[in-house]
């Protein structure tokens, strides 16, 4: 007959809790919310002052304002005042 070897069993580590992760910071506001914010001004906000805030390009403010934001429901006015064009969410009366 053949001897058989055991193998001792293994022995698991005792199960410790997961340390808890610290608390996450809040994020800060994504470029869509900052243009959100800024139109939703009484006085609106012109093309190159969404540009400062955002750092896009105009034809990327320009894109937003037509795509993201009427995607999401909102309805944007444009009109021009002083040669300058102001950009509005208009709200419900």
């Amino acid at each position: 007959m053949t001897q058989s070897k055991s193998t001792p069993a293994k022995r698991k580590p005792p199960n410790k809790p997961a340390p808890t992760p610290p608390p996450a910071s809040p994020k800060p506001p994504t470029k869509l919310a900052t243009v959100i914010e800024l139109v939703s001004r009484a006085q609106g906000a012109s093309l190159a002052e969404l540009q400062a805030a955002t750092g896009w390009q105009a034809h990327s403010v320009r894109g937003a304002l037509a795509g993201a934001l009427r995607k999401k429901g909102h309805v944007i006015t444009s009109t021009v005042e002083d040669g300058v064009r102001r950009y509005r969410i208009e709200t419900p009366a």
